[in-house]
């Protein structure tokens, strides 16, 4: 199928931080729900989609699709209108500096600006410029003044807020991390459109990845899968400044099959179906692993008696910024992957 880049674009401007899902479920929920056996909303928010399988217990295979997005949750508000928040998901500060945002209360969405407290550049002292400030220092400026106060509430939602953009091959937005998942749970399911499976497929798309593979946790314990494939980014360093051991992946290369981080270590023998199967259909693949960090994936390995685990992701430049970037090519074949695996169970 040709990329969808309309349905990648309305994921990635949809608002969802960690325990704020809402709203992208209900987006994924309309796209997948004729496509199902099954759709339920598991008691931590995961949107849970079943395919029944073929004969009387097939192989249960589960895709986890994490649908939240690093963000902001209002912590407190001033007299004043200054909106105070802590972040749900890991940023790097430097990234943070003035930056456009969206506060969305029960009474709407509220765009707003991201500043650090302190002083500006025209009043700061040189040692003063060199202070990079921690993310609980940075405040939301909603320009209203003291109405504010009678808006926003403690708990209500803050995201980025830039838009979606194409760049030649490149696509660049907010929130790639991890509406990919989401894009490519979607696509899969409509690959099996009109098709008998002869396993049972369940995609998971699962909440507050982002503060510790929560959601995936309890969703892979109830549905108790056989294979796991964690469906995410991951790094692509193949920037200036960084050596080529650090890379992870390179932009073009196909899509990354990922064995190992700190949260698991992949199945070696179904890394190398998936390896085997991507060198049959010509499917341009890259092996990754990653120093530090974790992946949906290792709940399923993990979940009730265990499964067989692998990743399948796509690499992303600047990652956990607002401006997150991949490759159009990657993203395809990091679908096709995902069809031809699932097509031919």
């Amino acid at each position: 199928m040709p990329l969808d880049l309309d349905l990648l674009k309305r994921l990635c401007e949809t608002p969802g931080v960690p325990g704020s899902e809402e709203r992208v479920r209900d987006l994924i929920r309309a796209e997948i729900l004729p496509l199902c056996d099954e759709v339920k909303v598991d008691a931590m928010g995961s949107l849970l989609c079943r395919k029944t399988g073929q004969g009387e217990a097939p192989l249960k295979v589960m895709l986890l699709c994490h649908m939240d997005e690093i963000g902001f949750l209002v912590s407190h508000v001033t007299d004043e209108g200054w909106v105070h928040v802590l972040p749900v998901g890991g940023f790097d500060p430097r990234t943070l500096f003035a930056r456009r945002v969206m506060v969305c209360t029960d009474a709407g969405d509220f765009k707003g600006v991201m500043n650090p407290a302190g002083k500006g550049l025209h009043i700061s002292s040189p040692e003063e410029r060199k202070k990079v400030p921690e993310v609980h220092e940075f405040y939301v400026d909603l320009g209203l003044g003291k109405a504010a106060k009678d808006i926003v509430k403690v708990g209500d939602m803050v995201v980025m807020d830039e838009p979606f953009l194409e760049m030649g091959e490149k696509v660049v937005s907010k929130a790639l991390d991890n509406r990919i998942a989401c894009y490519l749970g979607i696509q899969a399911l409509k690959s099996l459109a009109g098709k008998a499976p002869g396993a049972e497929i369940h995609v998971a798309f699962t909440c507050q990845e982002e503060v510790g593979l929560r959601g995936a946790r309890t969703a892979a314990h109830a549905i108790g899968p056989d294979i796991g494939i964690g469906v995410d980014t991951t790094l692509s360093c193949d920037t200036p400044g960084v050596g080529e051991t650090d890379r992870v992946t390179t932009q073009g290369g196909g899509f990354g099959l990922h064995l190992r981080d700190s949260s698991f270590i992949a199945d070696k023998a179904l890394a190398a179906e998936i390896a085997a199967l991507a060198d049959s259909k010509g499917i341009p693949f890259q092996r990754t692993m990653l120093r530090a960090g974790g992946q949906d994936g290792a709940a399923a390995q993990q979940a009730a008696a265990g499964a067989r685990a692998v990743g399948i992701v796509v690499g992303t430049r600047y990652i956990h910024t607002v401006c997150e970037m991949i490759h159009k090519s990657d993203l395809e074949a990091a679908e096709n992957i995902l069809a031809a695996y699932l097509g031919g169970l």
